[in-house]
């Protein structure tokens, strides 16, 4: 139709398994089109450079940000006698929901103060009530189940540590809303993560339970040093959607300034995406081409206004307010 497209990945998949391989023909045949697209850690853009075959010059990283008015930390100091450990997350395989099942006996064998308040819900809710009522932890181990957005500040300003156990993760907003509460971070070496936090204020681990203890006794060693309304500031001018939003219409504004491409100049590409592959892309193409033409004869777009181009958004603005 002509449109400029502009496409934002948040996946992050592998190369080997049958899943993924399918996953990387639709990526290729999505991106064999598009004019630039957004990737929100420098991680997820090699990722989607390498399964998709797309110019690294067309990708730009654009990171997630927070709210940082809405995540606040509590107004008073937890105590330390104490230690209270927030797990929020779905529970399901690829947040790791099994490796917490091996953590959290371990810890609370190993520091008696420790308590942990999880937050989620999901097919492997089962196995954590399994394992509280094997160790016997119903007084060290909460189950909140399913939390409405609104609702994970208070969860969060209920603890000291937040515990992040994701398997693949391309950025992790949720350890950004911890760390805007005040939190200090535990969490798995996978994906953009690494990339999210300074490392003074996240304890980075490899996704197995030894490891994953082994960081969770440092974050406990370095909670003394942890100051909430410190780490809250450093979030505010670290991470905004304002910014955010300005990068991502940087992004916009290149799109708009490539040339438009017709269908016979654009079916080339869909051959790159495979042998089979291609051949049924540019089939489908042609079909849906065909397609929106009948269509458009049948009923033409008679009476709508074409909206003009404005230029950049930010040169109509006097302030920050209006952005």
């Amino acid at each position: 139709m002509g449109y400029k497209v502009v496409f934002t990945d948040h996946s992050l998949y592998g190369f080997a398994d049958a899943g993924s391989i399918h996953m990387n023909k639709v990526l290729q045949f999505t991106l064999a089109d598009i004019d630039q697209a957004i990737c929100v850690s420098h991680t997820s853009k090699e990722n989607t450079v390498l399964r998709s075959g797309i110019s690294p010059e067309k990708v730009f990283m654009v990171p997630n940000a927070v709210d940082t008015a809405m995540f606040t930390p509590s107004p008073k100091r937890l105590s330390c006698d104490e230690i209270v450990i927030v797990v929020i997350s779905r529970l399901v395989y690829r947040k790791g929901a099994d490796l917490l099942v091996e953590v959290i006996p371990e810890v609370c064998r190993l520091f008696p103060k420790v308590r942990f308040i999880v937050g989620g819900d999901g097919p492997k809710r089962v196995r954590l009530e399994e394992m509280r009522e094997k160790f016997s932890l119903q007084d060290r181990v909460e189950m909140l189940g399913a939390v409405p957005h609104a609702q994970v500040r208070s969860a969060l300003i209920s603890g000291h540590i937040f515990l992040n156990s994701s398997l693949t993760e391309a950025f992790c907003i949720a350890i950004l809303e911890a760390a805007s509460c005040g939190l200090l971070t535990v969490s798995t070496r996978v994906g953009g993560v690494p990339e999210v936090l300074p490392d003074d204020m996240i304890v980075l681990a490899e996704p197995a339970p030894g490891d994953m203890v082994r960081a969770v006794k440092k974050a406990i060693d370095m909670l003394p040093g942890i100051d909430p309304q410190i780490m809250h500031l450093r979030m505010k001018k670290l991470y905004s959607w304002d910014d955010v939003a300005k990068r991502t219409e940087i992004v916009y504004d290149r799109a708009m300034q490539f040339p438009t491409t017709n269908l016979l100049d654009r079916l080339p590409r869909y051959l790159t995406c495979g042998s089979w592959a291609g051949k049924l892309f540019c089939l489908v193409m042609i079909i849906n081409y065909l397609l929106w033409r009948l269509l458009e004869f049948l009923q033409p777009a008679e009476g709508i206004e074409e909206v003009p181009d404005i230029g950049p958004l930010h040169a109509h603005l006097s302030s920050k307010n209006d952005f």
